[in-house]
Order: structure tokens, then sequence, then C-alpha cells
């Protein structure tokens, strides 16, 4: 048995699902986390002060599978389109 976390941004969400739906998961625990990378945030105005937001939400995947299907899944989901910057996830 292997377990699989994926972190991931909240709107690929249903295309991971998708993704492992097709591959035979039965089922997994989404959380909902905060967290930075390369990406560092962005700053925002309100009621005329400005912040920084350094945490941004994030999808937490985690998936326990059979050692043959953990290989094809970690496989699949890297695949998964991505953008030129960043990377739609970590696997752990």
């Amino acid at each position: 048995m292997k377990k699989i976390e994926a972190i991931i941004k909240p709107f690929k969400l249903e295309e991971v699902k998708a993704a492992l739906a097709a591959l035979g998961v039965q089922g997994m625990t989404v959380a909902e986390v905060k967290g930075f990378g390369r990406q560092k945030g962005h700053t925002e105005i309100y009621r005329g002060s400005e912040y920084t937001v350094d945490f941004l939400p994030k999808v937490k995947i985690e998936i326990v599978l059979a050692d043959a299907q953990a290989a094809s899944a970690v496989t699949r989901l890297s695949k998964r389109p991505r953008r030129a910057k960043s990377v739609m996830g970590k696997f752990l």
C-alpha cells in the first residue's frame, strides 16, 4: 500500500478527480490548506489599507492505493496540463 499526497490549486480539483476516477480510484480525502511557494502571495487593498496575502488557498488530496495502482496514479497526475511558470502540485 502507498499513500499519495498531492497539493494542488483549488480550480484543478475536478480535473484531478476525473483523472483518478478514470484509473478506478474509489475514494480520496480532500482538505483545504494554505501555503506559498514560487507564487509568494500578492498585495491587496482593503478599506484604503494595503496588506500582503502571503498564504494562498490550496487543496491537499490524500489517496491510499495498492502498489501497482499507485505508480500509474502518480504518472497520470504528473502529466496533467500545466502552466508555463508553476507546477500543478507537489507529490509526497
